[in-house]
């Protein structure tokens, strides 16, 4: 049998999610190949062939994207150009190119989710300082958070008509002076409901439309944002019945083999649940931190099993 042919698409080798991911990878006998797209080049003529760093792109049998890498329109435009024509010309791309953009356009997803009839937040789209203004105003207490934003950065809480950091702390520019500036900036704004919480917030782990687990990640004190990357902590946690299918359909709706669907409960406990976001690019660190849950080889597993069913 053909030894498979995997690439590991990184921006950053020491992450923890690429480390286990190519760890994984040899531990099924297979040789990983680290490709950074952000180092890539393709040249057209008779064919079109895709390189980085030495590595024909076009001979490989599985691409596992952990990160594109941010950056410019075209950059990050041309990267994903380059996985869907790997994809099309038969290479197994996971998850899809299509599924992380999803994933990653925080407005899109929370359509494609409420069309599926999915718990999402009271949530408003705007292009105006006026109508954001009056979002805000209806709301009392909401976010504004960035279209393609990642690790809670650039997310701003409104409350009582105060804006406010992750730390609580105001910004010094009174709230439509804000908005105004950010409107300029973005030409949109995508604004939601704060809901009501515990102090936290869950991350739950889906690979193959199964609830591999799921963690609490509890704000820093002085702080209301619960993400990981700005200081939170992550715990234990077991989700309901309807939790798991809530997260497992989130997944299917967006398209996504491996994801981290973040949900929040409200104040009527473990069913009253709504869905923030969904992540396409997740890291296992939190999931392996607290339950000693490897994601990494399980989406190994799949991919192998994927090729060789």
């Amino acid at each position: 049998m053909q030894r498979m042919r995997i690439g590991i698409a990184i921006t950053d080798q020491n992450d923890w999610t690429t480390r286990a991911l190519v760890a994984a990878a040899k531990q099924k006998k297979l040789d990983p190949a680290i490709i950074n797209l952000k180092t890539a080049n393709v040249k057209i003529h008779h064919d079109v062939l895709y390189n980085t760093n030495g590595t024909d792109l076009s001979e490989l049998d599985v691409v596992i994207v952990r990160d594109v890498g941010a950056g410019t329109l075209e950059g990050v435009s041309f990267r994903f150009d380059i996985l869907r024509q790997l994809e099309m010309n038969g290479t197994l791309v996971i998850n899809t190119p299509q599924s992380i953009q999803n994933a990653a356009n925080k407005y899109h997803s929370t359509c494609l989710l409420a069309h599926a009839n999915l718990p999402v937040p009271d949530t408003r789209a705007v292009q105006s300082t006026e109508d954001a203004l009056n979002a805000l105003a209806e709301f009392g207490d909401a976010v504004i958070k960035p279209i393609f934003g990642y690790k809670g950065i650039g997310i701003v809480r409104v409350k009582d008509g105060i804006a406010l950091k992750p730390d609580n702390k105001p910004y010094p520019e009174p709230v439509e002076q804000l908005i105004d500036k950010l409107i300029t900036e973005k030409e949109m704004l995508y604004i939601q409901e704060f809901i009501d919480n515990p102090g936290r917030d869950i991350r739950v782990f889906v690979i193959n439309g199964e609830v591999i687990g799921a963690i609490y990640r509890t704000a820093a004190n002085g702080t209301w944002l619960n993400n990981l990357s700005q200081g939170g902590t992550a715990a234990r946690c077991i989700l309901s019945q309807t939790q798991k299918e809530t997260c497992i359909r989130a997944a299917e709706t967006i398209g996504t083999i491996f994801a981290g669907v973040d949900i929040i409960e409200g104040e009527n406990g473990l069913d009253d649940t709504v869905i923030l976001e969904i992540n396409g690019t997740p890291s296992g660190a939190g999931i392996y931190e607290a339950w000693g849950i490897n994601a990494a080889e399980k989406i190994i597993d799949y991919v192998t099993m994927g090729i060789y069913r």
